[in-house]
C-alpha cells in the first residue's frame, strides 16, 4: 500500500500507474491521520499540489518519528536545487511528473528499503542493535583482482549464512563493481553529498542497490568529477552507518592508500591484503605491511591472500611469506573461468559454487571472517591519532 498524497487532476498519468496500490488523500494532514491509525504503512507520494516547503517539512518529521516510511515527491519540474533540499530532509526519491515509469521504479526501491528498516528496528526488546563487521579489501598494485575477491567475498558471506552484506565500492574514479555485476548504477555514493553530517540508516539505505537477496551494493561515481566531491569524513559517515544495517560490509578499493582508503582502513574490523606471484606486487604488499604498522593498526586483522596462486612463474608460495614476511591466509587458484565469470556479470561464487577458485575463497570467508569475533576494547582510533602514535 501506499499514501498518494494530492488531488489526481493535476497528478496525470504518473499517480494513475500506482492508483490501483495507493489510498488517496487531498493533503498532508489526512496522510499524517493514516498513518497515525496505521503503523505497518511504509510509503508516502507528494504531489505536485504541495508546496515543496511543506513537503520537505513533512518528510523531514518522518524522518525522525518514522524512519521507515519513505517519502517520494513528484513534481512538475526537478532541478538540483530542490534535488538537494529534498535529500536533505529525507526525502527518498523526486521524480518528474511525466513519468510513470520512474515513479514505479522509485515505489519499489522505497519498499526494499522500508523492508530492511524495519527488520533492523524490529528487534526483540533488550536485544542489542546490529554492530556489523567492515572487511577492507586492499592491493597497491592494481590488476591483482580486488573488485574480483571483494564481490565473491560478499557473496560468499551472504550466501547460506542469513547474514545481511553490503559491498561498497570505494574505487571512486574507476570503480567497476557496478559493471562486474552488471548493475544499473541509479543511485551512487554522490547522492549522499546533501546529506554528509546529518546521514541515517533510511538515507544510507535509499542509496543501495540491491543485487539478490542478503547482498546490497554501494556504487561508485560514473560521472567524471564526482570522485573529488566524496570527502573522507563521508566515507567514515556512511561505513559507521552501514555497518549498523549490515552484518558485513566488504569495501573494495582503488590501488592506493588516499584518505579515503586509510579512512575505511580506520573503520574496518579486517584488513584483507591481495598480491600476486610477481616482484612488483610482493614489493608494493611489503611496503603496505610496513606502512600499516607504522600507523599502529593491529597485525591481527590482517589477512594476506595471493591470486593466482598456482601459476608457474618462478616463484614458490614459501619464498614469498619469506618476502612479505608475514603469513598467507589463503591461496586462490588461477582459472579462465574467472574472467568468464566477470564478462557473465556473475561472480564465480554464485555461478559455479564448487569450483576450485570458488571454494578457495569460501573457505577463507569461514575461517577468517564468519568465526571473527571484534575484541571488546579495542576500538577504532582515528588515523591521524595512529600516524602519530
Amino acid at each position: 500500500m501506499a499514501i498518494l498524497c494530492g488531488p489526481t487532476v493535476r497528478a496525470g498519468a504518473s499517480f494513475l500507474s500506482i492508483r490501483s496500490e495507493a489510498r488517496a488523500v487531498e493533503n498532508l494532514r489526512a496522510a499524517a491521520q493514516i498513518l497515525s491509525n496505521d503503523p505497518e504503512e511504509t510509503l508516502v507520494v507528494i504531489g505536485p499540489e504541495t508546496p515543496a516547503d511543506e513537503a520537505l517539512s513533512f518528510a523531514s518529521g518522518l524522518r525522525l518519528s518514522r524512519p521507515h516510511v519513505g517519502v517520494i515527491l513528484v513534481r512538475e519540474r526537478v532541478d538540483v536545487d530542490l534535488l538537494t533540499r529534498a535529500l536533505q530532509s529525507g526525502v527518498r526519491e523526486v521524480v518528474p511528473l511525466d513519468d510513470p515509469a520512474a515513479l514505479n521504479a522509485a515505489c519499489r526501491r522505497s519498499a526494499d528499503v522500508s523492508q530492511r528498516l524495519t527488520v533492523t528496528t524490529h528487534t526483540d526488546a533488550g536485544e542489542p542493535a546490529r554492530d556489523g563487521q567492515v572487511v577492507t579489501v586492499f592491493a597497491a598494485k592494481g590488476g591483482c583482482g580486488k573488485t574480483t575477491l571483494a564481490t565473491n567475498l560478499g557473496v560468499a558471506l551472504a550466501r547460506d549464512t542469513g547474514h545481511q552484506v553490503c559491498i561498497v565500492d570505494l574505487d571512486l574514479a574507476f570503480g567497476d563493481v557496478a559493471i562486474s555485476v552488471q548493475l544499473d548504477p541509479a543511485r551512487t555514493i554522490v547522492d549522499a553529498l546533501p546529506m554528509a553530517g546529518h546521514l541515517d540508516s533510511a538515507g544510507a539505505g535509499s542509496l543501495l542497490t540491491r543485487y539478490r537477496p542478503g547482498l546490497e551494493i554501494l556504487l561508485a561515481p560514473v560521472t567524471p568529477g564526482d570522485a573529488e566531491k566524496i570527502t573522507p569524513a563521508l566515507v567514515g559517515e556512511l561505513l559507521t552507518v552501514l555497518r549498523g544495517i549490515f552484518d558485513y560490509v566488504v569495501v573494495d578499493t582503488p590501488a592506493q592508500l588516499s584518505e579515503h582508503v586509510l579512512t575505511a582502513l580506520d573503520s574496518s574490523d579486517h584488513h584483507v591484503l591481495l598480491t600476486t606471484l610477481d616482484v612488483p606486487a610482493l614489493k608494493n604488499l611489503r611496503v603496505t605491511l610496513d606502512l600499516l604498522d607504522m600507523l599502529s593498526y593491529p597485525r591481527d586483522i590482517r589477512s594476506v591472500v595471493v591470486n593466482r596462486a598456482d601459476s608457474k612463474v618462478g616463484l614458490s608460495l614459501e619464498q614469498v611469506e619469506h618476502v612479505v614476511r608475514c603469513p598467507i591466509s589463503a591461496h586462490v587458484p588461477s582459472s579462465r573461468a574467472v574472467p568468464i565469470s566477470i564478462n557473465k556479470g556473475t561472480p564465480i561464487t554464485l555461478d559455479s559454487p564448487a569450483h576450485p577458485v570458488s571454494q578457495a575463497i569460501t573457505r577463507f570467508a569461514q575461517q577468517r571472517l564468519l568465526p571473527a569475533e571484534a575484541p571488546a576494547d579495542r576500538v577504532a582510533a582515528p588515523r591521524r591519532a595512529r600516524r602519530s602514535a
